[in-house]
């Protein structure tokens, strides 16, 4: 998985490296780094303008631009104080021939190297004027370790701040570049090792990747499986008025690894599911796992205090997340987007986009749940451990009925004994992977999406998936 460590723990790291090689040794890996992706990605003949501004933060650009310009390359810098700019980085841009300009103006590639991780969110003065000409005329952007201005520890982007077509980070990944609205101002990031990895401890934020297959292996069946071993999902979920979510759930529950499936629902519902999928099973019954509320009409409130009754976990999304009791477990998984968790916690739709790592937080600490958070990067927030931003996907995953097909799949995946942060975090990923895998680059529905599942889950346990985002 990414691991992404706050500023505290960022710092300590540092501190510690530095006494093993020294700090000089540690700016230079740094710097060699964002030099090599600057040879790779600016074109020759173009002439970036390195934005530096004071700390170490500055000295990374700084002496990046004198390996920029040593190779050959036409560069520029301009400081944003002369007189608290990094004194060696200054005097090697400067040995190296660097040119100096006193604004950013006329140039169509920028390195960002204002301010680093230890600065306040939101630029004030020269630095805000220059992110709103960046905003206006849109140069190419290489950011050095966070764009300038974003919320490093918790992804908000409280005031004016740069935004970066690449970002090169050092060290580990910091929150504000998986979680968002802060990671849409990093664009693509590549992380440059520079020794920290034996000095960091456990991360704050977590992000599945393509390469992580074994959190979901206690799911995937043995020889001797059969269809109860491999779990029972127990789905309540669609009404009269919406027949098609009881179908999309049961269609992510059936990619998913349970081994049965289960309907509970209005009995002309039910008929319609068991029609289309005539091996799921309607009725009462033993499950590992339900999933309440999509699509639910009025008795929402009653299957959501059935399922909660039975003890097992529980997956509640849409009209049921509208009937929480009062406290609930952690093997209850709680999947609101924006404006339903605006709603649960009382506060505007914009104020949970503006943070929401904060607001899914405060949901697991009122509710005692883990909260899977949809959108761009959806999150997965339990009461322990360390947050999980899900990478995967597309922007045309924003259709209609795509999140009953997720519901439907962690409930799956619960069934099969996934624990819920395993869970929760896996389906997003997978959910995400295979929009993608429905139609490269195009729309798609969430009929499509939970098409794809099956063979996406396939390429991911067999090491095989490719191409799980398209942003």
């Amino acid at each position: 998985m990414l691991r992404a460590h706050d500023v505290a723990a960022v710092r300590a790291a540092e501190e510690r490296a530095a006494r093993t090689v020294g700090w000089d040794a540690l700016m230079q890996s740094a710097a060699e780094a964002l030099a090599e992706t600057l040879l790779a990605e600016v074109p020759a003949g173009r002439t970036p303008v390195f934005l530096v501004g004071p700390g170490n933060n500055g000295g990374d650009a700084l002496f990046a631009a004198a390996r920029f310009r040593e190779r050959g390359r036409p560069a520029n810098v301009c400081l944003l104080d002369a007189d608290r700019a990094h004194p060696a980085g200054l005097a090697a841009a400067r040995a190296a021939g660097i040119g100096e300009v006193d604004d950013p103006h006329g140039h169509d590639v920028v390195v960002d190297g204002l301010l680093g991780i230890g600065a306040r969110a939101g630029l004030t003065g020269r630095a805000a004027d220059w992110a709103t000409w960046q905003r206006d005329t849109g140069p190419f952007t290489i950011a050095v370790d966070v764009p300038s201005g974003v919320g490093v520890d918790d992804g908000t982007v409280p005031g004016p701040h740069l935004v970066a077509d690449r970002t090169v980070t050092f060290g580990t990944y910091k929150p504000g570049l998986l979680v968002g609205p802060a990671a849409e101002a990093a664009g693509r990031v590549t992380l440059a090792p520079i020794g920290l990895d034996p000095h960091l401890g456990e991360p704050v934020v977590e992000a599945v990747t393509a390469e992580d297959a074994e959190l979901l292996a206690p799911a995937v069946p043995r020889g001797s499986a059969h269809k109860y071993t491999r779990g029972v999902v127990g789905v309540r979920a669609g009404s009269p008025g919406f027949p098609g979510a009881a179908h999309l759930a049961v269609a992510g529950a059936q990619s998913g690894t349970a081994g049965y499936v289960r309907f509970v629902g209005a009995t002309d519902v039910a008929q319609q599911v068991v029609l289309r999928a005539p091996e799921v099973v309607p009725g009462e019954g033993r499950v590992q796992a339900w999933v309440v509320g999509p699509g639910g009409g009025d008795d929402a409130a009653d299957h959501l205090t059935v399922a909660l009754g039975d003890g097992v976990a529980v997956v509640v999304d849409a009209t049921a997340l509208q009937h929480l009791p009062d406290r609930l477990r952690p093997d209850v998984v709680l999947t609101p987007h924006a404006g339903e968790l605006a709603s649960m916690l009382g506060v505007e739709r914009d104020t949970v986009e503006a943070d929401p790592w904060a607001h899914a937080r405060a949901a697991a600490a009122r509710w005692g749940a883990t909260v899977l958070l949809k959108g761009r990067r959806t999150l997965v927030v339990g009461p322990d451990g360390p947050a999980r931003v899900n990478l995967s996907g597309t922007a045309w995953l924003g259709t209609a009925g795509s999140g009953d097909v997720l519901s439907g799949l962690l409930g799956s995946l619960l069934a099969s004994g996934l624990p819920p942060r395993d869970a929760a975090a896996v389906g997003a990923f997978l959910h995400g992977a295979a929009a993608v895998h429905a139609n490269p680059g195009g729309p798609v529905t969430a009929t499509r999406v939970a098409g794809a599942l099956p063979r996406v889950v396939a390429d991911f346990v067999g090491g095989r998936l490719t191409g799980e985002r398209d942003w």
